[in-house]
């Protein structure tokens, strides 16, 4: 199995700043599915790349709930998005910010 690479991760205070929103509207954004956030040292984390230009990535929000209606908790969400899937060549989550959503959808959806 591939090492999962050191993920980047922003408080949710920091995402807010970052997306120029309110903690409700962050929460909102948790609870919709459109990011995921991780407990890391107590306290709920986002990891970095899944904001993209002062917004949520686009394609994350599709590929968390393919994988979620795999069974996938958050926390192996995130593993799997950030360890590199041989069939993809890297990391799904380089490849969704690469603009290959389809790709790492079909990939995602063998997994159930």
């Amino acid at each position: 199995m591939n090492p999962v690479p050191e993920i980047d991760w922003l408080t949710l205070p920091e995402v807010g700043e970052i997306l120029g929103e309110k903690p409700g509207r962050v929460h909102r954004l948790l609870d919709e599915r459109h990011l995921l956030a991780l407990r890391r040292d107590g306290v709920l984390r986002v990891p970095a790349s899944f904001l993209r230009d002062g917004r949520p990535l686009p394609a994350l929000r599709g590929t968390i709930m393919v994988l979620q209606d795999a069974g996938f908790s958050d926390e192996e969400i995130v593993d799997w998005l950030f360890r590199v899937e041989e069939s993809l060549g890297n990391a799904p989550i380089e490849s969704l910010l690469a603009g290959r959503k389809a790709e790492v959808r079909r990939v995602a959806q063998t997994l159930a």
